[in-house]
């Protein structure tokens, strides 16, 4: 039975479950009580309570007749019965400004002052994540009893098709995806009777490097694509190839002949040129028991809702969902839009901002049964990546999460058009005067909202870097390397920095090792003068200067290194002329908006 049930079979407050461990400084949850688990189990010094003889006593059951006590008057003290120690009943903290007791059998002794945190403060530092994403958020409520829920994440080898680790210093992309698999029960008439699973709903979720921001991007589930081949993992240890296909739909990535979250996520790879580093897949019961773990989501509909299909009734304007009727709300596409996926996909939006705001406000944050039934509710919904599977790396993730503010969370969807090869139009394919710069976005940690905070601290950065004296062009000596501009991109810029600009000791280094995102200037501490003319040159940013180590040139004297990244536009052309964002359509997760 888990501490949750067992909590309101007592009529026991699950915050009154939460016992100070002195030794660690940390709140525990008691899921057991017990004679050695006194208010100070694992202290030095503690001793279990002893009965007569110097026996250590055991539970002792109230005699007939004589009704027991449901909570003891305070942490650890018990009803003595002919020596013994009662625990039988859950212990509770003992009130503000109450004396103490001392333990049993150490009546001249003295135990730490058990305090309960002002309005919840270990709730908020470990939950505020979940502010972040539905399915991401568990990770920080979840850390309230690791262990406990250790046990409920499922995990997929996914192989090289994601990163072997997850890092808090840099940028993160993770795969979320919603099956339509009929697994749970109530959800019999979901979905494809039959189905493996097929990827239903997927949401890439980007959180820069910075953490100033993140960009949720949906996917459609009948987008046309390329799938690659799969490597998967077999329940015995070995390895089976599923053949890729082209020209399908994106929802077949995963559940058809085998094919794994892993092949999902090289799916995505494939056609939009980003790298996934980890996935989070649920079902039909994630966003049932995730609603009812929280009380229920608002949402707002623009007109009254009577959908024979998803049986969602709503009337006009606000409304709380919870369980089935949230899935219900998820999954109506009827009613809204043109009764498209498409529009439906907003709507999915629409509740996922709604959501976060539900778990980031304090009515969640500050109750402890609604927390510890939101950790439990989540981690049996997710099925993760093994680089991820774990409680504690769930809640890291979180954490770096609840660095974003939920104004810079961007929702919005691949550019798509309908497929030019359909009569009857079932289908979208990429709309390439738009999808190529939303990917690049991505890719390159550019905000698809203004952050204007982080835009500033960038500016003043920038400008520090950029101030003092520039050496002579004549001075300056770099070596030019391509990493990833265009081919001959290394030469032309050496031509032009030799002829036009005067940069006479530069040279041509070849391909870098790796391809670079965004073109930078590495330099050591005394080149920064010639770093500075560089950059004025090139149009550098005070970002792509990076201070290291230099080089030695050809002429065996020391030399900085120009990488040019895909950002690069061309010899003589500015680097810092301004970006261009994507047009696209798009909603922020701290906006209320009602679907249509």
């Amino acid at each position: 039975m888990d501490a949750q049930r067992r909590g309101r079979g007592d009529q026991i407050d699950p915050a009154d479950q939460w016992v100070l461990n002195p030794s660690t400084g940390e709140y525990e949850l008691r899921l057991t009580p017990s004679a050695a688990q006194s208010p100070v189990s694992g202290a030095r010094g503690s001793t279990p309570p002893t009965g007569a003889g110097g026996r250590t006593a055991g539970p002792r059951k109230p005699a007939p007749g004589n009704a027991a006590p449901r909570r003891a008057a305070s942490p650890g003290a018990a009803s003595r019965e002919g020596g013994a120690t009662r625990t039988d009943v859950p212990p509770q903290r003992r009130r503000r400004g109450a004396p103490e007791e001392p333990p049993p059998g150490r009546r001249g002794g003295r135990r730490p002052v058990q305090r309960k945190p002002k309005k919840a403060k270990k709730a908020l530092m470990w939950t505020g994540g979940t502010m972040a994403f539905v399915l991401v958020g568990v990770g920080a409520a979840g850390y309230f009893y690791l262990q406990y829920l250790e046990g409920n994440v499922t995990t997929t080898d996914v192989g090289s098709a994601g990163a072997s680790n997850f890092s808090k210093d840099e940028a993160f992309s993770i795969l979320i995806i919603g099956t339509d698999k009929r697994t749970g029960e109530g959800n019999e008439g979901y979905g494809d009777k039959g189905s493996s699973g097929h990827a239903d709903t997927t949401i890439l979720l980007h959180v820069a490097k910075d953490r100033s921001n993140a960009t949720a991007l949906s996917i459609p589930r009948d987008l046309i694509v390329n799938i690659p081949d799969c490597p998967t993992k077999l329940e015995d240890g070995s390895e089976k190839i599923v053949p890729g296909l082209r020209g399908v739909r994106f929802n077949r990535s995963l559940g058809e002949d085998g094919r794994d979250p892993g092949c999902t996520m090289r799916t995505v790879k494939e056609n939009t040129g980003i790298q996934v580093d980890h996935f989070m897949m649920a079902d039909f019961n994630a966003v049932k028991t995730l609603t009812t773990a929280v009380d229920g989501v608002d949402v707002c509909v623009e007109k009254p809702v009577n959908d024979k299909e998803s049986k969602l009734v709503l009337p006009a304007g606000e409304s709380t969902v919870e369980g089935e009727q949230a899935l219900a709300f998820v999954r109506t596409r009827k009613s809204f839009g043109n009764s498209g996926d498409l529009d439906r996909i907003k709507v999915q939006q629409q509740f996922l901002g709604s959501l976060m705001r539900k778990m980031s406000s304090s009515d969640t944050l500050t109750s402890p049964s609604k927390l510890l039934n939101l950790a439990e509710a989540a981690t049996k919904a997710l099925t993760v990546d093994k680089a991820i599977g774990n409680v504690g790396t769930l809640k890291d993730i979180a954490l770096e999460l609840k660095k974003v503010p939920t104004k810079n969370i961007a929702f919005t969807t691949v550019p798509v058009k309908d497929n030019p090869a359909e009569t009857v139009k079932a289908t979208v394919v990429l709309n390439e005067s738009q999808a190529p710069q939303v990917f690049d976005m991505i890719k390159n940690d550019i905000s698809f909202t203004e952050v204007k905070e982080q835009k500033k601290k960038e500016k003043d950065a920038e400008a520090a870097r950029l101030k003092g004296s520039k050496a002579p062009a004549s001075e300056v000596r770099v070596r030019v390397l391509n990493g990833g501009a265009v081919t001959g991109s290394a030469q032309k810029t050496l031509q032009y920095l030799q002829v036009e600009e005067g940069v006479t000791k530069s040279e041509n280094g070849g391909n870098a090792p790796a391809e670079l995102a965004k073109t930078t200037l590495e330099y050591a501490p005394d080149q920064a003068d010639q770093a500075r003319r560089l950059a004025d040159i090139m149009g550098l940013s005070g970002s792509a200067l990076k201070p290291g180590e230099s080089v030695t040139n050809s002429q065996g004297v020391p030399a900085m290194t120009l990488t040019l990244g895909k950002d690069f536009k061309g010899a003589g052309v500015k680097l810092n002329a301004p970006v261009e964002t994507a047009d696209v359509e798009k909603s922020t997760a701290d906006k209320v908006k009602c679907a249509s």
